[in-house]
């Protein structure tokens, strides 16, 4: 295949897109930026055999986004829209599912130090020990940042009467004083109910706060970036991670999981939609499988019952 084919297919996708698709005008425009930056990189380097990439081809791709000083998330987005693009080229029989499973590796989202993979997030949220004097707290907390994908003042700020465990939500403070509803998951769940049910807790029945110090008194957030830094070095993860981290994370792990970017926005508190577009772009394969499970006739003769 030439670079002149590279430019063929990725004009062959804005318009699938578009039109079958039926995606928004300002998405497909997105999508055609990045996959422009991607064209450009393959002339840079010479890269015409971009229809069987192998994974150094990638990290390559990913070095290149980094020397031209792209923000994580942003680098993030630019390999979902190389994610779609390659399940297009699949479809069309154009290339096999190998690019697409080599753009789900973790070892080439560990080149994007503030995007953690959901492998790198199990391997930190794992970290704590019960060894550890605080191994309940600890826990969840770092569950706490990753559930929800809240602010570390949020997470600092989290009153007990915001905990809601039996409905599986809490209620987060964001910017502005503005209240917001977030759902917890089970993992979440079970680590606030194993540390508000350890001694120490219990006693402390006048306080506040979820998250105490030893003394009884709320952590600060610059406690909480040194609580996430601790934990970091145990799991053998980049320095640069803070609890930002777990918050763009949990946007991108989201949105690549099928969330409409309204919903994303309403989760992170964000004011303005175009703050939630920084992340990535919604990856709409989900939806079809969940269409293909569930609608009368999502499955084609002869899938399984």
């Amino acid at each position: 295949m030439s670079l002149a084919e590279l430019q063929s297919d990725i004009g062959a996708f804005r318009h699938y897109l578009q039109s079958e698709r039926g995606m928004a005008d300002n998405t497909v425009q997105a999508y055609g930026r990045d996959l422009s930056r991607f064209a450009s990189w393959a002339a840079l380097v010479r890269f015409a055999a971009y229809a069987k990439p192998t994974l150094k081809d990638l990290a390559r791709y990913v070095a290149f986004l980094h020397e031209e000083k792209l923000a994580p998330p942003s680098i993030a987005r630019h390999l979902v829209a190389l994610k779609m693009f390659y399940r297009f080229l699949k479809i069309e029989e154009r290339a096999d599912s190998t690019a697409v499973d080599l753009l789900g590796s973790p070892k080439l989202w560990e080149r994007i130090p503030q995007v953690l993979s959901p492998e790198a997030v199990d391997e930190l949220l794992q970290s704590p020990n019960p060894g550890d004097r605080f191994f309940h707290r600890d826990r969840a907390i770092l569950e706490t940042l990753y559930a929800t994908g809240c602010r570390a003042s949020e997470v600092v700020g989290l009153k007990l009467a915001d905990l809601y465990l039996d409905a599986a939500f809490c209620k987060c403070h964001g910017k502005g004083s503005k209240q917001r509803v977030v759902p917890l998951g089970r993992p979440a769940i079970a680590a606030l109910r194993s540390y508000l049910a350890e001694p120490a807790a219990v006693a402390a029945k006048d306080r506040a706060n979820v998250f105490i110090s030893k003394s009884g008194r709320p952590l600060s957030r610059i406690f909480l970036w040194a609580l996430v830094k601790k934990y970091c070095r145990r799991a053998g993860l980049p320095a640069a991670i803070s609890p930002h981290t777990l918050r763009h994370s949990f946007a991108t792990h989201v949105l690549s999981g099928g969330a409409d970017l309204r919903t994303v926005q309403e989760l992170l508190g964000h004011a303005s939609i175009q703050t939630t577009q920084h992340y990535t772009h919604v990856d709409r394969d989900r939806l079809k499988a969940i269409h293909k499970q569930f609608h009368p006739r999502g499955k084609k003769k002869g899938d399984a019952a």
